[in-house]
């Protein structure tokens, strides 16, 4: 059920749908559809994460507000033009939706692929370590999806040392974060960012111990790591 015919981005999130879904696109005559989904946190906070799944999987399923999905997937990015600009949009792409499993941490991804650009290392008021990672994951017919990554403390400190083309793999979880973007000097726009909180790191040439299949396996449905809420309370743009 886990297996994924690319390894190397693998996500898997459990929650309760927020918004109907709507069309979005086509591909070779099968239809794609988006609904946000509310992925609860141990804190109850929660993470509204963007969510696109093909016609083919929801044919015979009522997924309307209010119904919680467990899907399994991949989180992916695409260009999008908004207001004459072209923006990086992240979505988790179901490649399959489980009915049935017991469901202990439902938020999980696992990635690895190459740093695209060097990554931005800084503290916050309250002397907290980030790093800023973005990331390109291989997929197939050459193409790449682009994924931003916050890492925290000793993660954070490794990663500020990181390289342009060094290859990386990560664990964690998808989050979305609000922040306030001035667009005029009366106008302030509150927007969505959505990113991987990153809870393990390492550098592939350096190591060969970060077996991603595992990793996912553990990680995904039987063990909860540590809740990171208290990254998002301290982090500061």
């Amino acid at each position: 059920m886990y297996s994924l015919t690319e390894k190397n981005n693998k996500a898997f999130i459990s929650g309760e749908i927020v918004t109907q879904a709507e069309f979005s696109h086509e591909v070779y005559g099968e239809g794609f559809y988006e609904m946000n989904v509310l992925v609860k946190r141990l804190s109850g906070q929660g993470d509204v994460l963007p969510v696109t799944v093909s016609e083919r999987l929801i044919a015979d399923k009522d997924l309307k507000v209010g119904v919680t999905i467990n899907a399994l997937g991949q989180f992916r990015s695409y260009n999008k033009l908004v207001d004459g600009k072209s923006k990086l949009m992240l979505t988790v792409f179901v490649r399959e939706l489980i009915e049935d499993c017991t469901v202990k941490n439902p938020n999980s991804i696992v990635l690895s692929g190459y740093i695209c650009k060097p990554p931005v290392y800084r503290t916050t008021p309250f002397n907290r370590e980030i790093a800023d990672i973005l990331i390109a994951v291989n997929r197939s017919y050459n193409k790449s999806d682009y994924i931003p990554c916050i890492a925290w403390g000793r993660n954070a400190r490794f990663a500020k040392n990181l390289c342009v083309g060094e290859k990386i793999a990560i664990s964690g979880r998808i989050q979305s974060r609000e922040y306030t973007k001035k667009i005029s000097d009366d106008l302030v726009k509150t927007l969505t960012a959505f990113e991987v909180s990153v809870s393990k790191l390492t550098a592939l040439s350096s190591s060969e111990d970060f077996d991603l299949d595992a990793e996912f396996e553990q990680d995904s449905i039987y063990f909860y790591k540590q809740d990171e809420d208290f990254a998002e309370k301290l982090y500061s743009d």
